[in-house]
C-alpha cells in the first residue's frame, strides 16, 4: 500500500504541477503578454508625443523670433520702399538715367528703350516694363545685363536675347525687365 499511496501522491503532485504550468501559460498568454504589448504601444506613443512637443516648442521659439523682429521688418520695408523704389513721376527719368549710366560703364550703346506702365494696378507696387535694345561686344553686354540684375533698384530681368551682328560686327541684345515703382 505504501507504493500505491506514493503513486497517488505523485499523481496528485503531477496534476497540481501540470495545473500550475497550465495556469502559468494562461496567465502569460492571457494577461502578461497583452499587457506587455499594450505597455510597449503606450511607451511608443508617449515617445512620439514627446518628440511632437519638442518639435512644436522649436517652432514656437522660431515664431517668437519672427514676432520680435516684426517691427524691425516693417520699418525695413518702409525704408526700402522710400529709399530704393522711386515714385511713379520719378521712375521714368530714374530708369533712363540708370540705364545710360550702366551702359556707359559697360561700354555698350543703347538703342531703342521702351517703357510700358502696367495698365491695371493690383499690387502695392506698380510695374514698369522696360524693353531695351543694346549693341556692343559680348563681355560688355554681359556686364550690362549683370549690372541690371544686381542693381539696388527693385528691378527684375525677365529675359534677354543675343543676336549676332553682320560680318562679325557688334552683338545685339534685346532685354526685357520690370522696374517696380511706388504708385
Amino acid at each position: 500500500m505504501r507504493k500505491s499511496r506514493r503513486q497517488i501522491v505523485n499523481r496528485i503532485i503531477e496534476v497540481f504541477g501540470a495545473g500550475f504550468v497550465a495556469l502559468d501559460l494562461v496567465a502569460f498568454f492571457g494577461v502578461y503578454r497583452p499587457l506587455a504589448i499594450r505597455l510597449d504601444t503606450q511607451a511608443h506613443h508617449r515617445a512620439e508625443l514627446r518628440q511632437t512637443i519638442r518639435n512644436l516648442q522649436v517652432r514656437v521659439e522660431v515664431l517668437k523670433k519672427y514676432e520680435a523682429a516684426q517691427p524691425d521688418v516693417a520699418k525695413a520695408l518702409e525704408d526700402f520702399a522710400s529709399d530704393r523704389i522711386p515714385p511713379r513721376r520719378e521712375g521714368y527719368s530714374t530708369a533712363d538715367h540708370f540705364l545710360h549710366k550702366v551702359a556707359d560703364a559697360a561700354g555698350v550703346k543703347l538703342g531703342n528703350i521702351e517703357f510700358k506702365l502696367e495698365p491695371q494696378h493690383k499690387d502695392p507696387l506698380e510695374r514698369l516694363e522696360l524693353e531695351i535694345a543694346a549693341d556692343g561686344p559680348y563681355p560688355g553686354l554681359i556686364k550690362f545685363a549683370h549690372s541690371l540684375e544686381t542693381a539696388d533698384d527693385f528691378m527684375l530681368v525677365r529675359e534677354f536675347q543675343f543676336t549676332p551682328g553682320e560680318n562679325f560686327g557688334p552683338i545685339s541684345l534685346k532685354l526685357k525687365a520690370d522696374l517696380y515703382l511706388t504708385p
